[in-house]
Parts: C-alpha cells; structure tokens; sequence
C-alpha cells in the first residue's frame, strides 16, 4: 500500500485485512476503497473508525458469510465493517443516495481494482431534494433531542458532539450544489460554507472545539448553542429549498 494516499499507522491496521480478504476472494471482487475521515487531517486514531467500501461482481451471500467473522478480529483495530456494494447497486442507487455517493466520489482511495467512484452520475436535481429533505430530519432532530435532554447539559453537549460528524457529508453536498469546491479539513469546509451561503456558522465552530477539547458548557451556553444550531441549519434549508436547479 505504499502507492496509496494513507497514513502509515492507517496502512499498517487495515493492510492484514485487505490481504486476508484478497487472498481468500480475489475473483468475487471488483474493488476496494478507503473511504471518509482516514483519508483526512480530522482522523483521531484514539477514536475514528477506518470506513471503507467493497464492491464486489455481484452479490455473494457468501461473501457476507466469510466477511463477518472478521468483524471482532479487526474491530479491535478500529477497521469498521466495510459496505459492501456492487456495480448495479451503484448505479440504481445514486438518484436515492446522491449525498452519500457524492461524499464517497470526494473522499476514497482504490486499494484495489478499477474505480468505480471516479466520475459518478449524480444529478443535481437530486443531490439539491436529498439536501432538502436532509437539512429538514435535522431539524426535527435537533427539535426532538432538545426536548429529550430535558434541561441537562451533559446530554445536550453530549448529543451535539455525536452528531456532528453527521453534518459533513450534509456540508460538503450544499457546496458542489452552489457550485463550491467542498474542503475536506472540517474547519475549511465550514469556513467555505459562511462564504458561499452567508449564514454564520460560528456554532458549528464551537461544537466541533467542544468535541475535539471536552468542553462542558453551562446549561446556559448549551442554551445558546442550540438556538445559534438551529437558526443556522433553519437558514441553510430556506437556502436550499429556494435553489433552482
């Protein structure tokens, strides 16, 4: 692995892994991706996952089977269990996932094969509905879990830093719909989303500083974090819903 754009300590963990898999079934295999936060600066080895994707011919239940054992195995060395896709799957599937696919085409290295990711077919008519749609669960999630941590600032600031990570490939997906390049070091991606939307993503910036730093804000700053959120994420879906494209 010593051509591809990896981290030694990456290579080094998901290396056993990738040969096991060869060595055992090359043949049912079109190929094989790192993909996501292992390919970028904001990757903690203390607690982010090496996420990678296997595309195989076609469909092989026998493949899953092989597959799962494995889990415990490498689970130990924080290599998630890969997604397992195939070549007719990808294509039937980019209208429904175009957020996904599109932060796959962003963000993947081959390990091995021909790929596959390279020039996806996704449609910006539905890459600005998926958004839409998006940017609206998350309201109502942010809505829901305000009212679920009934007043308690550790499980706010607890909920807010789990789901941040959710929110980058959300990001990502509004830029190239604004016709943006999408970085992928998080604290340039947010400061290019200010700049090409005009909504203020300060909040963005002090939860990902509270998740990187432990932070333990006041119920009265968890307060204000929550409205600054949502006005922000409320403002980027007025955005959206009013693009033409």
């Amino acid at each position: 692995m010593d051509d591809l754009n990896l981290r030694a300590d990456i290579a080094a963990r998901y290396q056993p892994f990738l040969d096991e898999i060869l060595a055992s079934r090359r043949d049912a295999i079109h190929s094989i991706y790192i993909v996501g936060s292992a390919l970028t600066v904001d990757f903690d080895p203390k607690v982010s996952d090496i996420n990678s994707v296997i595309v195989l011919h076609k469909m092989d239940l026998q493949f899953l089977g092989f597959l799962a054992p494995l889990g415990k195995k490498y689970g130990k060395k924080r290599v998630a269990a890969p997604l397992i896709m195939t070549p007719a799957y990808i294509d039937q599937s980019l209208d429904v996932f175009p957020i996904e696919f599109l932060n796959i085409k962003l963000l993947h290295d081959t390990l091995f094969g021909d790929d596959i990711f390279r020039d996806p077919d996704i449609k910006k008519s539905d890459l600005r509905q998926a958004c839409e749609r998006e940017l609206k669960v998350k309201l109502i999630g942010l809505r829901q879990g305000y009212i679920s941590a009934r007043g308690n600032r550790k499980i706010l600031a607890r909920d807010f830093a789990a789901s941040f990570a959710g929110y980058m490939p959300l990001f990502k997906a509004i830029l190239v719909l604004l016709g943006k390049t999408a970085p992928q070091n998080n604290q340039a991606l947010l400061n290019a989303l200010t700049e090409a939307t005009t909504v203020d993503t300060t909040v963005f910036h002090q939860v990902l500083k509270q998740k990187k730093e432990g932070l333990q804000p006041s119920i009265q700053q968890m307060n204000t974090i929550f409205e600054d959120y949502y006005s922000a994420v409320e403002k980027l879906g007025e955005l959206i819903d009013a693009l033409e494209v």
